[in-house]
């Protein structure tokens, strides 16, 4: 099992290299359309949808955002990141505390359709910080990935408190606390290198523009938004019964699974990007 999450994991980061330093827009616009719609197909079966409509689903979105946020000029990109982030506050976040409808129904398929469009919203931030550069991208990605492993090995070590016993129980207070700090710690390291192939990213540019104070608060609430993203789809998962969003990554689950923490951040840090 560790050897085949591990070669997943070398392709994949091969694969995500190549796309985004290769200087060919169409092979990454046509990773990102592959990766949403398997996000988007694994996202609508956990909501009760078969697998063949999950298909049909999955084809009509990408359609759908190929048009508004590749073929043509898009000034509403703002609008998505207002939204996605709403979304989450107004919808997601209160979810956590009083849990969700069942899995039948006219609430299922709004929430699932309200789901899709915060899923959207993502990638179109993804294209939006990939127009800035590649490494502006996995700059922001980095800090999900940064938290996530901060949180992994501080939960091991330290991890007595249960963070959401009853939405996924391997989670611990002092693991969300450690990739917190893990992240705080990784920008400041960014910010005090000076070092000119770390100019380009979000965090240094935050810091340019607005300082400390603002920089550690916003990183904060990107790793808060980062753990609430990942409960919401442990949520479901437990919801529909499945160990993993899909089995399209060997050793990995599904695409959803490796993404759930950036569905809420990438919008939010997009907003960000505008406010700089």
């Amino acid at each position: 099992m560790l050897k085949t999450r591990i070669i997943t994991a070398v392709v994949l980061l091969a694969v995500l290299l190549a796309v985004l330093f290769g200087g060919y827009y169409p092979a990454f616009a046509a990773v990102l359309l592959l990766f949403l719609g398997a996000t988007i197909m694994e996202a609508f079966q956990l909501f009760g949808s078969s697998r063949k409509q999950a298909v049909v689903i999955a084809l009509f979105w990408v359609a759908a955002f190929a048009y508004t946020f590749m073929m043509r000029a898009n000034s509403s990109l703002q609008f998505w990141f207002a939204l996605s982030v709403a979304i989450w506050l107004v919808r997601f976040v209160p979810a956590l505390g009083h849990g969700l409808p069942p899995p039948i129904g006219l609430r299922n398929t709004l929430l699932g359709t309200v789901y899709g469009l915060a899923i959207v919203g993502c990638f179109a931030a993804i294209a939006m910080f990939f127009s800035v550069s590649a490494v502006y991208l996995l700059s922001v990605m980095a800090l999900v990935w940064v938290a996530d492993i901060g949180a992994y090995f501080s939960g091991k070590a330290f991890g007595k408190r249960k963070l959401a016993p009853s939405i996924s129980p391997g989670k611990s207070w002092e693991g969300a606390i450690g990739g917190g700090i893990a992240v705080l710690l990784f920008g400041a390291a960014l910010i005090l290198s000076g070092d000119p192939m770390v100019a380009d990213t979000f965090v240094v540019k935050l810091h340019a523009s607005k300082g400390w104070l603002a920089t550690m608060a916003i990183l904060a609430v990107i790793v808060a938004a980062s753990i609430v993203g990942d409960l919401f789809e442990s949520m479901l998962k437990r919801r529909a019964g499945v160990k993993d969003s899909s089995k399209l990554l060997p050793g990995h689950g599904g695409v959803l699974d490796r993404i759930d923490a950036l569905v809420p951040v990438l919008p939010f840090a997009a907003l960000i990007h505008a406010w700089l």
